[in-house]
């Protein structure tokens, strides 16, 4: 029997209704199991546990819906097609973008809108949607720095040559001309970009690098007077109340054994410590300087040669530009759908925003090429 079923009062033999109700719900349920089993089968620890324990409770919330369905249960329709989608991605990927498609599902539950429900399965879903979030929040970290690059590479790339082509084509000038002024766009804009982006990372690495507690302190130490020394105000100065930094001296000085604030200075021992762990952290997020400058280049080079595209198979005049932008337009979809993706919000919204900043950026450059006609 379900252990939910002290909260769901059902009248004698399910409508036709409930029983459709139900048996979908079924089939989302287990479908949802297995994504999270697939999502752990290629997942570490302490992941993978996570995944296994999301995994038992869809498996709790199906036999419910067993339970209520009794003999009617052997027959089941197909999961939603979003879920049948997500674990064919699971299976196949298994990454940062199913867990944000999986947060999204979460969300989403009917559960919300149904009195059937029980109070706790509908209360478990609110939590399993958080649980995801926390999970999806680590891939988007990890892959924030090189990601950001890639993607605002290749939207910089569509957008700027799409207007760049729109304008110079909107004059009148010649196809070859329109053509050479989009690869003259996509170089300078690549090597900008590219080097633009080594400049800023290369200098967030050095700002944290420059910012970053040294072992200073544990080499000095033992040299200072317990009476007259500046060590407690090393500790203020990193953020420390008086009292905790009076405390961390008495510490490094050998008076304390305690290690009351480890987040603050390495192990007592010399070993590395959650503040070099937080370092490498916050480097990981920030990114590779010449990763982020290779991804930008080359997804910005990848996004501007798309407006250029119709000119390299000869088509000309209005026709060339409204191939380029129908192509961009797509491009620009789905750039914007994979950045409301990753960052847990609706993918059709940033879609259409992408797409009106592109359409937006094209139009104005079209219409000053009208207005300065050579």
């Amino acid at each position: 029997m379900s252990e939910y079923n002290h909260e769901v009062t059902v009248a004698p033999g399910p409508t036709k209704s409930q029983i459709r109700r139900w048996r979908r719900y079924l089939a989302d349920e287990i479908a949802e199991g297995q994504i999270y089993r697939d999502l752990a089968h290629r997942s570490e620890k302490p992941e993978r546990d996570i995944l296994h324990g999301l995994a038992d409770a869809e498996d709790r919330h199906a036999e419910h819906w067993r339970s209520l369905l009794g003999n009617d249960a052997k027959k089941l329709p197909r999961p939603s097609l979003h879920r049948a989608l997500l674990r064919f991605l699971a299976r196949m990927f298994g990454s940062v973008f199913v867990l944000a498609l999986m947060q999204r599902a979460e969300s989403d539950t009917p559960y919300k809108r149904d009195s059937e429900v029980p109070r706790e399965m509908a209360a478990d879903e609110a939590i399993h949607e958080e649980v995801v979030r926390g999970l999806a929040a680590r891939g988007r970290e990890t892959m924030a720095g090189n990601f950001r690059a890639a993607v605002f590479g290749a939207n910089d790339g569509l957008v700027s040559n799409l207007a760049l082509v729109m304008g110079i084509g909107a004059t009148g000038a010649s196809a070859p001309v329109v053509l050479f002024t989009g690869i003259a766009g996509l170089l300078a804009g690549a090597l900008s970009m590219g080097a633009g982006e080594y400049v800023s990372v290369r200098s967030q690495r050095e700002l944290l690098e420059a910012s970053h507690p040294t072992h200073a302190t544990l080499r000095a130490a033992r040299h200072l007077d317990i009476e007259e020394n500046e060590l407690e105000l090393v500790y203020r100065a990193r953020g420390m109340e008086p009292a905790a930094a009076k405390h961390r001296v008495l510490e490094r000085l050998g008076y304390l054994s305690c290690d009351c604030d480890p987040s603050f200075s390495a192990r007592p021992d010399g070993s590395q410590g959650p503040a070099e762990e937080l370092k490498a952290e916050e480097y990981e997020s920030v990114g590779n300087p010449w990763k982020v400058a290779i991804a930008s280049f080359l997804f910005f080079a990848s996004g501007a040669i798309i407006p250029i595209m119709p000119f390299f198979f000869g088509a000309t005049g209005i026709t060339a530009l409204a191939w380029a932008l129908c192509a961009v337009s797509v491009a620009l979809l789905v750039t914007g759908g994979i950045v409301g993706l990753l960052s847990g919000a609706s993918p059709f919204k940033r879609a259409i925003r992408q797409l009106g900043i592109g359409i937006g950026a094209a139009t104005v450059t079209y219409l000053l090429g009208l207005l300065f006609e050579v």
